[in-house]
């Protein structure tokens, strides 16, 4: 399975030649700022696990499962800003391509996301750009996430610069359903009618996926209800 950083050094290595071009121009600039998004996506990085570790502290439970990091590949961040019809400077990518930084966070349980989203929102530098809710509204092809992009400070040696950062929040069957999903959309020569029983099927497998997560959901519930009336039965015992 390519991970976002194997596919960053991909494109790095193997880059479109007038690409690679056109950022060999304007190279140490634009190393500068994607230096600038790894150290925000480092910052963005640092908070999650902090919430999760005061989350294993105070409920005996980790909420995330994993946390992915990559940024944009120097073909993608063109090719964003071509389909746009903008050249290719630093205020284009800073002002039209908000997901050059991206961080996936993978939860256990559909509520772990609202909280870890909640808590993760309600911290003093951490500006909200832009939300869209793919979990209670999906797409259309059935994928589903809870997609953030927000604006969180960098300090460098001399002065702090606010950087914007896209956050995907998703459950291990929501992140299943779209890793799969991605790798079979992406196969070549297949024929129009395959790609349309195909997407009827991914999407059939998204809502069993989602109905995955609610009886998960539904399961843990039941247990933590059964567990704080044991607590307190036990307390009132002492």
């Amino acid at each position: 399975m390519t991970t976002w950083k194997e596919k960053w050094e991909r494109d790095i290595e193997k880059p479109n030649p007038e690409i690679l071009e056109k950022f060999q121009a304007k190279s140490q600039e634009f190393l500068t700022w994607m230096t600038y998004y790894r150290s925000a996506l480092c910052e963005v990085e640092t908070k999650f696990q902090i919430l999760a570790d005061e989350c294993a502290l105070l409920n005996d439970r980790n909420p995330i499962n994993d946390i992915q990091t990559r940024l944009k590949s120097p073909q993608s961040i063109t090719n964003k800003l071509q389909r746009k019809g903008l050249a290719l400077t630093k205020e284009n990518i800073e002002n039209e391509v908000l997901d050059v930084a991206g961080v996936r966070v993978v939860c256990s349980f559909i509520d772990d996301i609202d909280r870890l989203a909640k808590a993760f929102l309600e911290q003093d530098d951490v500006r909200l750009v832009k939300k869209k809710d793919y979990i209670r509204h999906p797409k259309p092809n059935g994928y589903r996430s809870l997609h953030l992009i927000v604006e969180t400070p960098i300090f460098l040696m001399h002065e702090k610069k606010m950087m914007k950062v896209e956050v995907q929040l998703r459950t291990i069957a929501m992140e299943f359903w779209a890793s799969l999903e991605h790798q079979m959309r992406y196969k070549k020569d297949l024929s129009n009618e395959l790609v349309e029983s195909l997407s009827e099927h991914l999407f059939q497998c998204a809502e069993i996926s989602s109905l995955l997560d609610t009886h998960m959901q539904t399961i843990r519930n039941k247990i933590d209800y059964e567990t704080f009336l044991a607590e307190g039965e036990k307390l009132a015992d002492e």
